[in-house]
Protein backbone atom coordinates (compact mmCIF):
# COMPACT_ATOMS: atom_id res chain seq x y z
CA UNK A 1 0.00 0.00 0.00
CA UNK A 2 2.61 2.24 0.71
CA UNK A 3 4.37 1.75 -2.61
CA UNK A 4 1.20 2.13 -4.24
CA UNK A 5 0.85 5.72 -1.95
CA UNK A 6 4.59 6.55 -3.45
CA UNK A 7 3.82 5.89 -6.98
CA UNK A 8 0.76 7.95 -7.00
CA UNK A 9 2.25 11.04 -5.52
CA UNK A 10 4.71 10.74 -8.09
CA UNK A 11 2.21 10.24 -10.57
CA UNK A 12 1.12 13.97 -11.31
CA UNK A 13 4.68 15.27 -11.91
CA UNK A 14 5.59 12.72 -14.82
CA UNK A 15 2.31 13.09 -16.71
CA UNK A 16 2.79 16.99 -16.63
CA UNK A 17 6.41 16.64 -17.91
CA UNK A 18 5.34 14.13 -20.43
CA UNK A 19 2.15 15.96 -21.77
CA UNK A 20 4.25 19.76 -21.49
CA UNK A 21 3.93 21.82 -23.26
CA UNK A 22 0.26 20.87 -24.59
CA UNK A 23 -0.37 24.52 -25.38
CA UNK A 24 1.50 27.58 -26.54
CA UNK A 25 3.83 29.14 -23.97
CA UNK A 26 4.75 32.77 -23.38
CA UNK A 27 8.08 34.31 -22.65
CA UNK A 28 8.28 37.65 -20.95
CA UNK A 29 11.22 39.80 -22.15
CA UNK A 30 11.99 42.63 -18.72
CA UNK A 31 14.01 44.26 -21.31
CA UNK A 32 12.69 46.33 -24.97
CA UNK A 33 12.81 44.64 -28.68
CA UNK A 34 16.41 44.72 -30.02
CA UNK A 35 18.95 44.24 -27.30
CA UNK A 36 20.78 40.93 -26.40
CA UNK A 37 18.02 39.16 -24.05
CA UNK A 38 15.33 40.11 -26.55
CA UNK A 39 17.46 38.36 -29.36
CA UNK A 40 18.68 35.24 -27.18
CA UNK A 41 15.04 34.51 -26.27
CA UNK A 42 13.80 34.88 -29.34
CA UNK A 43 16.42 32.68 -30.95
CA UNK A 44 15.57 30.17 -27.54
CA UNK A 45 11.92 30.40 -27.94
CA UNK A 46 11.99 29.75 -31.75
CA UNK A 47 14.21 26.47 -31.49
CA UNK A 48 12.02 25.28 -28.11
CA UNK A 49 8.80 25.65 -30.55
CA UNK A 50 10.41 23.28 -33.41
CA UNK A 51 11.06 20.88 -30.61
CA UNK A 52 7.41 21.24 -28.49
CA UNK A 53 5.41 21.86 -31.48
CA UNK A 54 3.74 24.38 -30.01
CA UNK A 55 4.09 27.96 -29.86
CA UNK A 56 6.44 29.68 -28.00
CA UNK A 57 5.37 34.14 -28.02
CA UNK A 58 7.88 36.61 -26.93
CA UNK A 59 6.19 39.28 -24.95
CA UNK A 60 8.90 42.56 -24.19
CA UNK A 61 7.26 44.41 -20.61
CA UNK A 62 10.00 46.70 -20.65
CA UNK A 63 10.78 49.49 -17.57
CA UNK A 64 11.77 49.84 -14.16
CA UNK A 65 15.23 48.22 -15.15
CA UNK A 66 13.56 44.96 -15.72
CA UNK A 67 11.57 44.94 -12.63
CA UNK A 68 7.87 45.01 -14.23
CA UNK A 69 8.27 42.33 -16.95
CA UNK A 70 9.83 40.59 -13.67
CA UNK A 71 7.08 40.84 -10.96
CA UNK A 72 4.30 39.41 -14.23
CA UNK A 73 6.34 35.97 -13.84
CA UNK A 74 6.67 35.67 -10.46
CA UNK A 75 2.80 36.50 -9.99
CA UNK A 76 2.15 33.64 -12.63
CA UNK A 77 0.49 30.51 -12.51
CA UNK A 78 3.29 28.13 -12.03
CA UNK A 79 2.38 25.47 -15.07
CA UNK A 80 5.34 26.45 -17.07
CA UNK A 81 3.49 28.57 -19.47
CA UNK A 82 4.75 31.90 -18.54
CA UNK A 83 8.94 31.99 -18.30
CA UNK A 84 11.18 34.69 -18.06
CA UNK A 85 14.43 35.18 -20.00
CA UNK A 86 16.41 37.73 -17.79
CA UNK A 87 20.20 38.61 -17.78
CA UNK A 88 22.39 39.21 -14.42
CA UNK A 89 21.55 42.75 -14.36
CA UNK A 90 18.39 42.20 -13.76
CA UNK A 91 17.77 39.64 -11.34
CA UNK A 92 21.30 39.35 -9.45
CA UNK A 93 21.68 43.43 -9.20
CA UNK A 94 18.14 44.95 -8.76
CA UNK A 95 17.65 43.21 -5.08
CA UNK A 96 20.65 45.69 -4.38
CA UNK A 97 19.25 48.41 -5.82
CA UNK A 98 16.14 48.58 -4.96
CA UNK A 99 14.81 49.05 -1.02
CA UNK A 100 11.12 47.40 -2.48
CA UNK A 101 10.75 44.98 -4.88
CA UNK A 102 7.50 43.29 -5.49
CA UNK A 103 9.39 39.89 -5.33
CA UNK A 104 11.89 38.33 -4.40
CA UNK A 105 14.66 37.25 -6.87
CA UNK A 106 15.43 33.86 -5.44
CA UNK A 107 13.09 32.74 -3.52
CA UNK A 108 9.78 33.68 -6.15
CA UNK A 109 11.48 32.07 -9.21
CA UNK A 110 13.06 28.61 -10.41
CA UNK A 111 15.91 28.69 -12.26
CA UNK A 112 15.47 26.62 -15.05
CA UNK A 113 18.39 26.83 -17.39
CA UNK A 114 21.12 29.27 -18.29
CA UNK A 115 21.40 30.35 -22.08
CA UNK A 116 24.73 31.86 -22.36
CA UNK A 117 27.69 34.49 -20.73
CA UNK A 118 28.64 37.75 -22.30
CA UNK A 119 31.95 39.78 -21.66
CA UNK A 120 32.35 43.64 -20.92
CA UNK A 121 35.40 45.25 -22.48
CA UNK A 122 37.15 48.14 -20.84
CA UNK A 123 38.01 50.56 -23.64
CA UNK A 124 39.58 54.33 -24.08
CA UNK A 125 39.89 56.56 -26.55
CA UNK A 126 42.62 57.78 -28.63
CA UNK A 127 43.08 60.86 -26.39
CA UNK A 128 43.53 58.64 -23.26
CA UNK A 129 47.49 58.09 -22.64
CA UNK A 130 47.81 54.05 -21.91
CA UNK A 131 47.81 51.02 -23.75
CA UNK A 132 47.43 48.48 -21.18
CA UNK A 133 45.29 48.00 -18.36
CA UNK A 134 48.59 48.48 -16.08
CA UNK A 135 48.81 51.95 -17.41
CA UNK A 136 45.52 52.84 -17.15
CA UNK A 137 45.50 51.98 -13.55
CA UNK A 138 49.02 53.93 -13.37
CA UNK A 139 47.61 57.12 -14.64
CA UNK A 140 43.94 56.84 -12.52
CA UNK A 141 46.27 56.51 -8.81
CA UNK A 142 48.98 59.32 -9.66
CA UNK A 143 45.57 61.40 -11.07
CA UNK A 144 42.83 60.63 -8.38
CA UNK A 145 39.06 61.86 -9.79
CA UNK A 146 40.76 63.24 -12.83
CA UNK A 147 39.97 60.34 -15.23
CA UNK A 148 36.15 59.47 -15.97
CA UNK A 149 34.06 56.74 -17.56
CA UNK A 150 30.78 56.20 -19.15
CA UNK A 151 28.21 53.90 -18.09
CA UNK A 152 24.41 53.34 -19.48
CA UNK A 153 22.91 54.63 -16.66
CA UNK A 154 23.20 54.43 -12.33
CA UNK A 155 22.59 51.19 -12.04
CA UNK A 156 23.45 50.08 -15.04
CA UNK A 157 26.01 47.00 -15.30
CA UNK A 158 28.51 49.39 -17.04
CA UNK A 159 28.18 51.50 -14.04
CA UNK A 160 28.68 48.90 -11.52
CA UNK A 161 31.66 47.18 -13.40
CA UNK A 162 33.31 50.76 -13.01
CA UNK A 163 32.69 50.63 -9.12
CA UNK A 164 34.19 47.19 -8.82
CA UNK A 165 37.43 48.32 -10.73
CA UNK A 166 37.83 51.45 -8.17
CA UNK A 167 37.63 49.33 -5.39
CA UNK A 168 39.70 46.16 -5.89
CA UNK A 169 42.27 48.12 -8.15
CA UNK A 170 41.88 51.36 -5.39
CA UNK A 171 41.63 53.67 -7.89
CA UNK A 172 38.99 57.47 -8.41
CA UNK A 173 37.59 57.89 -11.29
CA UNK A 174 34.74 59.75 -11.99
CA UNK A 175 31.23 57.71 -12.91
CA UNK A 176 29.52 59.49 -16.21
CA UNK A 177 26.14 58.10 -16.40
CA UNK A 178 24.67 58.48 -19.94
CA UNK A 179 20.77 57.34 -21.32
CA UNK A 180 22.76 54.26 -22.96
CA UNK A 181 25.34 52.59 -23.51
CA UNK A 182 25.96 53.47 -27.07
CA UNK A 183 26.66 57.35 -26.37
CA UNK A 184 28.88 56.24 -23.89
CA UNK A 185 30.82 55.10 -26.35
CA UNK A 186 30.29 57.42 -28.78
CA UNK A 187 32.07 60.00 -26.34
CA UNK A 188 35.20 57.69 -26.10
CA UNK A 189 35.86 57.71 -29.43
CA UNK A 190 35.27 61.79 -29.94
CA UNK A 191 37.67 62.22 -26.89
CA UNK A 192 35.08 63.68 -24.36
CA UNK A 193 35.23 60.73 -22.35
CA UNK A 194 38.23 59.14 -20.95
CA UNK A 195 36.76 54.91 -20.62
CA UNK A 196 33.95 53.32 -20.37
CA UNK A 197 33.28 49.18 -20.16
CA UNK A 198 30.80 48.22 -23.21
CA UNK A 199 29.53 44.95 -23.60
CA UNK A 200 31.55 42.77 -26.44
CA UNK A 201 28.80 42.99 -29.05
CA UNK A 202 28.53 46.83 -28.59
CA UNK A 203 31.98 47.76 -29.39
CA UNK A 204 33.89 45.32 -31.24
CA UNK A 205 33.19 46.74 -34.05
CA UNK A 206 34.69 50.05 -32.92
CA UNK A 207 38.03 48.08 -31.18
CA UNK A 208 38.65 46.37 -34.58
CA UNK A 209 38.62 49.75 -36.73
CA UNK A 210 40.99 51.44 -34.49
CA UNK A 211 38.42 53.86 -32.99
CA UNK A 212 39.03 52.62 -29.56
CA UNK A 213 41.39 50.36 -27.47
CA UNK A 214 40.48 47.97 -25.37
CA UNK A 215 42.03 47.57 -21.93
CA UNK A 216 40.94 44.47 -20.45
CA UNK A 217 38.15 42.00 -20.71
CA UNK A 218 35.97 41.31 -17.68
CA UNK A 219 35.85 37.84 -17.59
CA UNK A 220 38.06 35.61 -16.10
CA UNK A 221 39.25 34.23 -19.61
CA UNK A 222 40.23 35.64 -22.64
CA UNK A 223 37.19 35.51 -24.96
CA UNK A 224 36.95 34.50 -28.23
CA UNK A 225 35.53 37.56 -29.95
CA UNK A 226 38.82 39.55 -28.77
CA UNK A 227 41.61 37.00 -28.23
CA UNK A 228 44.34 39.73 -27.87
CA UNK A 229 42.47 41.09 -25.53
CA UNK A 230 43.83 40.07 -22.18
CA UNK A 231 41.43 39.92 -18.94
CA UNK A 232 41.35 42.34 -15.27
CA UNK A 233 42.93 39.98 -13.36
CA UNK A 234 45.88 39.35 -16.31
CA UNK A 235 46.48 42.94 -15.82
CA UNK A 236 46.98 42.83 -12.00
CA UNK A 237 43.66 43.42 -9.85
CA UNK A 238 43.47 39.68 -8.91
CA UNK A 239 40.00 37.38 -8.52
CA UNK A 240 38.21 39.95 -10.89
CA UNK A 241 35.57 37.69 -13.23
CA UNK A 242 32.29 39.43 -14.57
CA UNK A 243 30.73 37.42 -17.69
CA UNK A 244 27.31 38.16 -17.40
CA UNK A 245 24.46 35.91 -17.67
CA UNK A 246 21.26 34.85 -19.41
CA UNK A 247 18.79 32.59 -18.45
CA UNK A 248 15.75 30.92 -18.27
CA UNK A 249 13.48 31.06 -14.92
CA UNK A 250 9.41 30.01 -14.05
CA UNK A 251 7.27 31.03 -11.31
CA UNK A 252 8.30 29.30 -7.76
CA UNK A 253 6.32 26.36 -7.44
CA UNK A 254 7.33 25.08 -11.12
CA UNK A 255 7.09 21.07 -11.42
CA UNK A 256 10.42 19.96 -10.89
CA UNK A 257 9.54 17.19 -14.04
CA UNK A 258 8.84 20.54 -16.35
CA UNK A 259 12.25 22.50 -15.08
CA UNK A 260 14.15 19.21 -15.81
CA UNK A 261 12.61 18.92 -19.34
CA UNK A 262 13.25 22.35 -19.95
CA UNK A 263 16.66 22.23 -19.07
CA UNK A 264 17.81 19.39 -20.91
CA UNK A 265 15.94 20.68 -24.60
CA UNK A 266 18.01 24.33 -24.19
CA UNK A 267 21.05 21.95 -23.10
CA UNK A 268 20.61 20.06 -26.41
CA UNK A 269 20.12 23.60 -28.28
CA UNK A 270 23.21 25.19 -27.08
CA UNK A 271 25.01 22.17 -29.08
CA UNK A 272 23.41 23.04 -31.85
CA UNK A 273 26.13 24.39 -34.39
CA UNK A 274 23.81 27.28 -35.55
CA UNK A 275 22.96 27.99 -32.40
CA UNK A 276 26.41 28.81 -30.87
CA UNK A 277 27.03 30.86 -34.60
CA UNK A 278 24.25 32.92 -33.32
CA UNK A 279 25.64 33.16 -29.96
CA UNK A 280 29.12 34.19 -31.50
CA UNK A 281 27.66 37.15 -33.58
CA UNK A 282 26.49 38.30 -30.59
CA UNK A 283 30.28 37.44 -28.66
CA UNK A 284 28.25 35.61 -26.66
CA UNK A 285 29.39 31.73 -25.15
CA UNK A 286 26.97 29.38 -24.78
CA UNK A 287 26.27 28.33 -20.79
CA UNK A 288 24.47 25.35 -19.75
CA UNK A 289 24.05 24.22 -16.04
CA UNK A 290 21.57 22.00 -14.19
CA UNK A 291 18.77 24.11 -12.08
CA UNK A 292 20.63 23.83 -9.31
CA UNK A 293 23.76 25.02 -9.95
CA UNK A 294 22.01 28.12 -11.68
CA UNK A 295 20.25 28.88 -8.68
CA UNK A 296 23.75 28.79 -6.59
CA UNK A 297 25.51 30.96 -9.04
CA UNK A 298 21.97 33.61 -9.06
CA UNK A 299 22.66 33.48 -5.18
CA UNK A 300 26.74 33.93 -5.76
CA UNK A 301 26.39 36.72 -7.83
CA UNK A 302 23.35 38.74 -5.98
CA UNK A 303 26.29 39.05 -2.93
CA UNK A 304 29.10 39.75 -5.75
CA UNK A 305 26.68 42.92 -7.01
CA UNK A 306 25.60 43.98 -3.32
CA UNK A 307 28.93 44.66 -2.51
CA UNK A 308 29.79 46.82 -5.70
CA UNK A 309 26.24 48.80 -5.23
CA UNK A 310 27.32 49.28 -1.74
CA UNK A 311 30.42 50.72 -3.17
CA UNK A 312 29.20 52.93 -5.24
CA UNK A 313 26.32 53.95 -2.83
CA UNK A 314 23.51 53.76 -5.29
CA UNK A 315 19.65 53.30 -4.26
CA UNK A 316 16.77 53.47 -6.90
CA UNK A 317 13.30 54.08 -5.63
Amino acid sequence: MAGFAVALAAWPSGILAEDFPARAVRIIVPQSAGGATDTFARAIGQKLSERWKQPVVIENRAGAAGVIGTEAVAKAPADGYTLLVTYEGSQAINPSLYEKLPFDSIRDFEPIATIAVTPFLLIVGPQTKANTLQEFLTLARANPDKLNYGSAGNGSVNHLLGEMLKVEAEIRITHVPYKGAPQAISDVIGGHLDSAFASAPSVIASVRQGLVRALAVSSGRRVAISPETPTIAEGGVKDFDVNPWWGIFGPAGLSPSIVSKINSDVAEILQELDFQELLAKQGATPLASSPEEFRALLAKDIAKWAKAVKAAGIKMN
